[in-house]
């Protein structure tokens, strides 16, 4: 997906054009609980510190969408629904194995809430594979981006975020090159409920992560995911999936496109601050489009560039207004602190 970053990580951002996945939030609880400032610079200054965890978002980042391109090369094997069920079925098994999640002790909502987020990831992988079967893999990711996007605006209730929101739909415009008909039409369908359900999937992770310590919450969400879809697979791929070349080429998009950005992404957000975390994860279409072109032979037009740079700029534009936001409210509610303190003394005297 424009990954499950672990998968899809991604809650510093239900604001933001971009989602943050709920163990990753905890991460950032664990850091504000240490007093630390979310919205501060590294404590160090040191430039050098400072691009460490820059550089750990941006390989994160490359993870995710190098590990896309393996699977389109896959397809041709397995097809979309096949590559997704591997990709989801390995990477809960992965994630079962390293998170171990306790099933005892939740109540019947909890278990709802895994549930509807397993059904989200599902659907989310499924729509944009199926979008990667017919479009470029850049178009795809800068199409699907447009769900958090939406979900950012809508969630800001601002005038200045429509302001994004039309930058955006430039940038969709300029991609269409006048009319989708040059993009397989199917394919964009796909992608843009792609991103639909990636909105879904941010609204999910926070419910779940309020639920569920740590990451057990999407270790158990992206089994009940790789279940949901695993009929669907069998179906159109059968025995294909379990030739032992296609499972190791499969385990590698797995590893690539969930585990690995989120132990990179997780380690970065522990010294960046999570806005900043934001508006890098805002680049995904830019290092997509990278991707596709060295890995996959899909070279952009010049209009197709500008029109991805467009959607880039409205996601980080989304993303700043939204942590100015924060942070202005944070000072007020701060300030009203104060002064009700200052009061209270003085009424103690």
């Amino acid at each position: 997906m424009g990954g499950v970053v672990v998968e899809e990580s991604r809650t510093a951002a239900v604001g933001a054009a971009v989602p943050v996945p709920e163990a990753v939030a905890a991460g950032v609880a664990d850091r504000a609980g240490s007093g630390s400032d979310p919205g501060s610079a590294p404590a160090s200054g040191s430039r050098r510190q400072a691009l460490g965890p820059v550089a750990l978002v941006v390989a994160g980042g490359l993870s995710v969408q190098f590990g896309a391109a393996v699977a389109v090369m896959l397809m041709p094997r397995t097809g979309a629904l096949g590559i997704v069920t591997l990709r989801l079925g390995l990477a809960a098994l992965v994630m079962l194995a390293v998170c171990r999640p306790k099933l005892r002790g939740y109540a019947r909502a909890d278990w709802g809430t895994v549930v509807a987020f397993g059904a989200t990831l599902a659907a989310m992988n499924g729509l944009f594979y199926q979008a990667l079967e017919r479009i470029p893999l850049g178009v795809a990711v800068t199409l699907e981006v447009l769900g958090p996007l939406a979900l950012s605006v809508i969630v800001s209730r601002r005038l200045v975020n429509l302001l994004w929101a039309v930058l955006a739909l430039g940038g969709v415009v300029l991609l269409s090159g006048g009319g989708f008909d040059r993009l397989d039409p199917v394919g964009v369908v796909y992608a843009l409920g792609a991103g639909a359900m990636w909105a879904t999937y941010i609204v999910f992770s926070a419910h779940t992560g309020r639920r569920f310590p740590q990451a057990d919450g999407l270790a158990l969400a992206m089994a009940v995911g790789a279940l949901l879809i695993l009929p669907l697979g069998i179906v159109e791929s059968g025995a294909k999936l379990l030739v032992p070349s296609t499972l190791g080429l499969a385990l590698v998009v797995a590893l690539m496109s969930s585990v690995l950005p989120y132990t990179l992404e997780l380690l970065a957000l522990r010294r960046l601050p999570a806005p900043t975390f934001a508006v890098l994860m805002s680049l995904e279409p830019g290092i997509a489009a990278a991707c596709g072109f060295l890995l996959l032979d899909q070279a952009l037009a010049t209009l197709d560039a500008l029109a991805i740079a467009l959607v880039i700029a409205a996601s980080m534009g989304a993303v700043r207004t939204q942590t100015r936001r924060r942070t202005r409210g944070a000072k007020a509610a701060e300030a009203e602190k104060v002064e009700k303190a200052t009061k209270a003394a003085k009424a103690a005297k």
